[in-house]
């Protein structure tokens, strides 16, 4: 069946980070992935096993933890584009992230009321002091020490015995905690992530708690036995089944300067090998720019990103007929044919709504083992997608993973329809109670709940 082709005129139609567009350029097909990102790769990434015990994380350079400094950008447009953590541990933890407990379960609605009433209490007494920015690690001595054991033991994460001034193992169990509970990788060590996470003023961390209340009071009425929930702070998707997590998922959402919005709606068809239309905005920014410096080399960016162009009568063009210095070239539209390097990957999940959004396949996996993953225009990239389309099309027979792979390997543009529609929703949920007594926390990435003044390139 043909794909149904998106309104271009649509600014989060692309969903896709624009800033990089036409970095990696190249005549040669793989070379000419549309939105290649920089890797990093040959750049002296750090590392923060590494990192000297006290070094400070405002250094030039790379941060201990791999990433870049605040203002470092090398990508095009002088947008963020962080490396893959070079840890395997690390990157195996990012993409592949346990089940746990639902994000929108009804249980959690208590157990963040207690977690209100707990952090009221730590706002009454003064909050909790500033951890020096210094790399610690186990093994590392030193009042920066002493600190970091008074916040971690405010929040409950140390308790019990500890050698005073001592990194030790009673508190490299409890930074793990800590950076289990925000989503950040279990190291025991500490980066500039942890580091941001734990200077998140109390009472911003209490704001993050009211606020994330009033949705999950909201969205747990509505959710039903079976469902898909993206939550952007925590850049992550889940599939909900009879009040378990069934699989979760590691995703890229928006960046704060495009969003990905909240939304409820019903998955409705699963679309293989799409087509992607490129928004107007990445035309005038991206794509046009990219035709003259390839025009002027010579070479043929259409081909080269397996793209086609249309008049504004629909008409195909010939590619030799375009003029990309003329105003006219930024009239027309584009899109992308399938193929291994498509901008959506292999797969799109499809629902209804007003911004234009939705779930898809991508062909660039490295971005899944970033820490910092809000670097789309809107939608939302989903890692592992392959295991997540069974489930979703369970009652529309015989779609096993094999199956699924098998569409990515014909270049099919299938369009399947969901004989049941599945709730899908993008929520904002930044802080949350669970029954274990665990308060989770993740980056208030748009300053929705009152952490704005606090957020840093890492989001915190």
């Amino acid at each position: 069946m043909t794909m149904r082709m998106h309104n271009l005129g649509r600014g989060l139609a692309a969903c896709i980070v624009a800033a990089t567009a036409f970095l990696s350029v190249g005549s040669q097909p793989a070379d000419a992935g549309l939105f290649n990102w920089l890797s990093g790769r040959g750049q002296g990434r750090g590392d923060s096993e590494a990192a000297p015990q006290r070094g400070n994380f405002d250094r030039g350079g790379y941060e201990p933890d791999g990433s870049l400094p605040r203002g470092g950008s090398r990508a095009f447009g002088g947008n963020h584009a962080p490396p893959e953590d070079p840890n395997p541990a690390v990157r195996e933890w990012l993409t592949n992230p346990q089940l746990g407990m639902p994000t929108l379960s009804p249980a959690n609605i208590p157990a963040t009321n207690e977690a209100i009433q707990r952090y009221q209490g730590i706002v009454a007494q003064g909050g909790w002091p500033t951890v020096p920015a210094y790399a610690m690690k186990p093994g590392s001595r030193g009042r920066e020490v002493e600190i970091l054991k008074q916040r971690l033991v405010i929040t409950g994460d140390l308790s019990g015995q500890s050698i005073p001034k001592e990194y030790d193992p009673a508190t490299t169990e409890a930074v793990r905690k800590f950076q289990r509970r925000h989503g950040i990788p279990p190291t025991g060590s500490m980066d500039r992530v942890t580091v941001d996470a734990l200077n998140v003023p109390a009472q911003v961390r209490l704001a993050q708690l009211q606020s994330s209340l009033k949705r999950l009071q909201s969205l747990t009425r509505t959710t039903g036995n079976r469902y898909v929930v993206v939550n952007v702070p925590a850049a992550q998707v889940e599939a909900v089944e009879n009040g378990q997590v069934v699989s979760r998922h590691t995703a890229v959402v928006g960046k704060p300067a495009r969003p990905t919005p909240e939304l409820s709606s019903k998955i409705q068809e699963i679309n293989f090998n799409p087509h992607w239309n490129v928004p107007k905005t990445i035309v005038y920014k991206d794509l046009v720019p990219k035709g003259r410096e390839m025009a002027e080399r010579g070479e043929d960016m259409l081909a080269a990103y397996h793209m086609q162009a249309f008049d504004t009568a629909g008409r195909p063009l010939d590619a030799r007929s375009i003029n990309w210095f003329s105003p006219e070239a930024y009239n027309y539209t584009y899109r992308q044919m399938p193929w291994e390097e498509n901008s959506l990957g292999f797969v799109k999940i499809n629902f209804p709504n007003k911004d234009a959004v939705y779930l898809h396949d991508t062909p660039l996996k490295q971005v899944f083992s970033r820490k910092e993953r809000f670097e789309s225009s809107g939608c939302v990239r989903v890692n592992n997608i392959e295991s997540l389309i069974p489930w979703i099309l369970r009652d529309s027979g015989g779609w096993s993973v094999d199956r699924v792979l098998y569409m990515k390997q014909t270049g099919e543009q299938v369009s399947v329809k969901v004989p049941k529609p599945i709730p899908v929703f993008l929520a904002y949920v930044s802080a949350w109670g669970t029954p274990d007594g665990v308060v989770h926390f993740r980056p208030d990435i748009y300053g929705h709940d009152g952490a704005a003044e606090t957020a840093s390139v890492s989001g915190y």
